[in-house]
């Protein structure tokens, strides 16, 4: 058995009213938060999908995993420790995420990742979006995916492979000069393209962005226009990528990483052949000016 979905996020960031201010106005997330300190955010029928805490890292602080019950977990941590890597029981830890059950352990890049079951839902209150997003493509799929930066590759796979059981969906050879040439993965845990890609670039930062899909293409246009109403910066414009067939913007966070707002992404199903890609986008997706 492996993992099933990413079901949520944590950030570390310098400033968070801004971030306040970003996930509710702009990304149309609901704020659940039970004290000004930290940050919950809803975006389905989950108590949360993304905490935001004060540091000063402005970066990816932790990851969760879902699996389906107790018995997934204990294949999922017996997967780790055949791979010498231990996950620990953190019965506190669980309480505070709101879940059954939660173990912890790193990954290569030193990111703090949780493999749990369990999680609270809230029916029985109503998502409403600040910014009237209609809906946003969870469920079997997820929270939505991340790009993080690794700088041994063959070591993360190994440990999101094998330990955790996510699989490749395919390959982009992104051209940043004529000479050279940065080989980006895409991994994928259920019917969601991809749920994790890696960069293969030692950088001190962990995540390049995460991704937001929404149910309609509208909320894609109306987020676009609320850039400009806010005072945002765009990083990557309009565009359609080559693998996962999204139509997505890239934004910047409060934190300086990027947010990808999307629609439209196609699924992985039992016949999916691994390929390669030139292109990240068939258009678009052009590094906004001065970035």
């Amino acid at each position: 058995m492996a993992v099933s979905a990413l079901g949520y996020l944590g950030f570390e960031v310098s400033d968070l009213p801004a971030w306040r201010t970003f996930a509710t106005d702009f990304l149309g997330l609901m704020d659940v938060s039970g004290s000004r300190d930290e940050l919950k955010l809803r975006l389905d029928s989950r108590d949360w999908r993304i905490a935001v805490s004060p540091g000063p890292a402005d970066d990816l602080a932790f990851a969760g995993f879902e699996v389906a019950d107790s018995e997934a977990m204990e294949k999922v941590l017996a997967r780790l420790k055949s791979i010498d890597v231990k996950a620990t029981p953190d019965p506190a830890l669980a309480k505070k995420r709101g879940v059954t059950a939660l173990a912890t352990c790193t990954d290569p890049s030193g990111l703090a990742v949780e493999i749990y079951h369990g999680a609270t839902e809230a029916f029985e209150t109503p998502l409403i979006s600040p910014a009237g997003v209609r809906g946003f493509v969870t469920g079997e799929q997820g929270l939505g995916h991340i790009v993080l930066y690794a700088a041994d590759v063959q070591k993360t796979l190994r440990f999101y492979t094998q330990g955790l059981g996510f699989r490749l969906s395919d390959h982009i050879d992104m051209r940043l000069a004529p000479e050279t040439t940065l080989e980006l993965t895409f991994l994928h845990c259920n019917p969601r393209h991809h749920t994790l890609a890696l960069a293969p670039l030692p950088l001190p930062k962990r995540l390049n962005h995460f991704m937001l899909q929404v149910e309609e293409m509208e909320d894609v246009g109306l987020a676009f226009d609320r850039v400009e109403k806010l005072g945002l910066r765009i990083a990557n414009t309009l565009g359609r990528h080559t693998n996962d067939h999204m139509l997505s913007f890239y934004t910047y966070t409060p934190s300086g990483f990027e947010v990808e707002f999307g629609w439209g992404a196609r699924t992985i199903g039992p016949d999916w052949t691994v390929v390669r890609h030139k292109s990240g986008s068939t258009w678009g997706h052009k590094r906004a000016s001065g970035n």
